[in-house]
């Protein structure tokens, strides 16, 4: 007896997002940097973020990369969850299916700083009503949706 074959399966890459946030004279705030020398999105403004190592819990990256990217510690239980953004650039390639777990954090330890200045050029705070131009779109948004206070628990985005 032969068994149909199996469709190929997609292999996600996980990725952890830590939205920094403090309160403004317009209303909340988040760290945003500038993109630069990575080859992807360079010039666009990005959240603190990078890929789940192996081994690695998504938490246990947010923590690392929040480290890593701006200098700042992060407790893990000073993270609340956000949501999951699952993307795709359209295409079949595995690489290109993502998963995307966003914390938000209100509390840390130290200053935020622009720690890695060879990928990002800058590093600001804006409003959550007045972001710059460009934002990496998936990022964009969930911030939109974090702007007016309703942040599904899951969202899609290049499907």
């Amino acid at each position: 007896m032969s068994y149909p074959a199996e469709p190929p399966r997609h292999q996600l890459v996980p990725a952890a997002y830590v939205v920094l946030l403090r309160p403004g004279d317009s209303g909340r705030e988040v760290l945003l940097l500038r993109r630069a020398n990575t080859g992807y999105m360079d010039d666009h403004w990005a959240l603190v973020a990078g890929h789940v190592e192996p081994g690695e819990s998504c938490v246990a990256a947010a923590v690392r990369e929040a480290r890593e990217e701006a200098g700042v510690d992060v407790a893990p239980s000073a993270l609340e969850p956000l949501c999951t953004v699952h993307r795709t650039d359209g295409s079949d390639r595995p690489i290109e299916q993502r998963a995307d777990f966003f914390f938000a954090a209100e509390q840390w330890v130290g200053v935020p700083v622009r720690n890695e200045p060879e990928k990002a050029s800058a590093l600001g705070w804006f409003a959550l009503a007045a972001l710059p131009e460009p934002v990496v779109p998936h990022e964009l948004m969930v911030l939109r949706h974090l702007a007016t206070g309703m942040v599904p628990a899951v969202l899609t985005h290049g499907f």
